[in-house]
């Protein structure tokens, strides 16, 4: 109970019980007991406090008679949801949101249209309960050793066997390392590939993550224009002839949704040879390109010795496991294995075995199939509802690009639609430098419902349109 400093003077005047509910009272008036907080039981507190079950109680009941608590038998005793305002919370420091305009990466507003998250009411709740019921159970029994710095094999051997199976990505357990998502493995490959104080093609535009990323490790970004083809890799060399790496979304690259064509992938590959550079494929996408097949990995033809794949499970189970993966060549394997030993740990085994299990029985891909299935769907109702106002848009994996006028200000529209539960990524500051042209809406279609999606675009276009 540090954390609410409850302290205890048995020397005082005032009885300890009014010195506990003084306490408490405190706690919930400066927001340290938020609303709805759930209370220590009588037993448990009065054990942490060293007194009788009954000098707790007792100031339980004056909270009660303050209407600060609410007891609800069995169930527990919790902070009140509305507090007299006498005792309501100070003006308590704001919880920062992500910055309008980046995919959020701590919590921020959620609403319709947001991007990145995964639809909730598709993925298998009980399933997934089940199986993390399994790993507490395996972990809870197996011997404690310190834990694999590259991540847990089963969870390794499980993604190879997944790449080499969906994604044509030909690979062992070996050459696998589990992160702690796409920051996570561009750390872990700039560092051990000793490439601090180089520079890096990014997509222009693109991620806005990567080029931050780059910039605290260290690694100078070079924006490099992106057209139908994908990444313009003559004008990369144009650019920065000298870069030592290359970060591409080549399946299906975001924003634009186009994929890197056949012609591209060959001369990037051929650069980074030549040049004795880098290529970092992020599969942000994997299976869940909304495309007839989705487009295999970079080095599916075995022709990418210089090509480092990264993925997650941010998109296709959830971004709270924080859990990503780096497929290195055969040859780097022992270089990546000293760095990852010294790097910041790979998420918690339990997670790891969890997702092993998820994906070794079958369920990872019967959830993809049929979340490809719904998100098609859902895509097509919007794109119909686009079509029919006469908007201009581009369906991008995803996310479909409402295109706005020339100079409207789509980060002030960005945050004036969250205002009405609408939350679209502004496309702006995915270019280096964005111009009047560059603007526009990412609509995340995962949690668009399809019965309800006419309605939710007419909303949404009468705001832009007010905007």
């Amino acid at each position: 109970m540090s954390k609410l400093q409850l302290r205890i003077d048995r020397a005082a005047r005032e009885p300890v019980s009014e010195q506990i509910a003084a306490g408490l009272r405190a706690a919930i008036r400066e927001g340290r007991l938020a609303p709805r907080a759930r209370l220590p039981s009588w037993r448990d507190l009065a054990s942490q406090l060293g007194v009788a079950r009954g000098t707790v109680s007792a100031a339980y009941e004056r909270l009660l008679d303050a209407q600060l608590i609410v007891s609800l038998g069995a169930a527990g005793t919790f902070v009140a949801e509305h507090l007299p305002p006498s005792s309501r919370p100070r003006e308590a420091v704001a919880v920062p949101s992500a910055p309008v305009g980046t995919i959020p990466s701590f919590p921020g507003r959620s609403g319709i249209f947001q991007m990145a998250n995964p639809a909730q009411d598709l993925f298998p709740a009980k399933v997934w309960a089940r199986i993390m019921t399994g790993a507490v159970r395996a972990t809870s029994h197996a011997r404690q050793i310190n834990p694999d710095p590259r991540g847990e094999l089963a969870l390794r051997g499980e993604i190879a066997a997944y790449l080499s199976l969906a994604r044509g990505l030909p690979c062992t357990a070996a050459q696998v390392f589990v992160t702690t998502g796409y920051a996570g493995s561009l750390s872990l490959a700039v560092q051990a590939l000793g490439l601090r104080g180089t520079a890096a093609w990014t997509e222009d535009p693109g991620y806005p993550t990567t080029r931050r990323c780059l910039h605290a490790l260290g690694v100078e970004p070079v924006p490099v224009p992106v057209d139908a083809e994908g990444l313009v890799v003559d004008e990369g060399m144009a650019r920065a002839p000298d870069a030592a790496l290359a970060v591409v979304t080549a399946g299906q690259q975001a924003p634009l949704g186009v994929a890197l064509s056949a012609r591209r992938r060959q001369a990037i590959l051929a650069w980074a040879e030549r040049a004795r550079a880098w290529v970092v494929e992020d599969d942000y996408l994997g299976e869940l390109q909304l495309g007839a097949r989705a487009a295999p990995s970079l080095v599916a033809a075995g022709e990418g010795a210089r090509v480092l794949h990264v993925g997650t499970f941010s998109k296709t189970i959830s971004p709270m496991l924080r859990l990503g993966f780096l497929v290195v060549p055969a040859d780097q394997v022992e270089r990546f294995a000293r760095h990852a030993a010294v790097l910041p740990p790979a998420p918690a085994p339990l997670l790891q075995l969890a997702v092993a299990a998820f994906l070794r029985d079958g369920h990872f891909l019967r959830h993809l199939r049929r979340t490809r299935q719904v998100y098609a769907q859902r895509r097509a109702a919007l794109v119909a509802c686009l079509d029919a106002a006469s908007a201009t848009y581009i369906a991008a994996g995803l996310t479909v690009l409402l295109r706005l006028a020339p100079g409207v200000s789509d980060l002030a529209l960005a945050q004036s639609l969250a205002a009405h539960g609408l939350t679209p990524v502004p496309l702006s500051p995915w270019y280096a430098q964005p111009g009047p042209e560059n603007t526009g809406l990412l609509l995340g279609v995962a949690d668009l419902r399809v019965e309800t999606a006419a309605e939710t675009c007419a909303r949404l276009l009468a705001l832009v349109r007010l905007g």
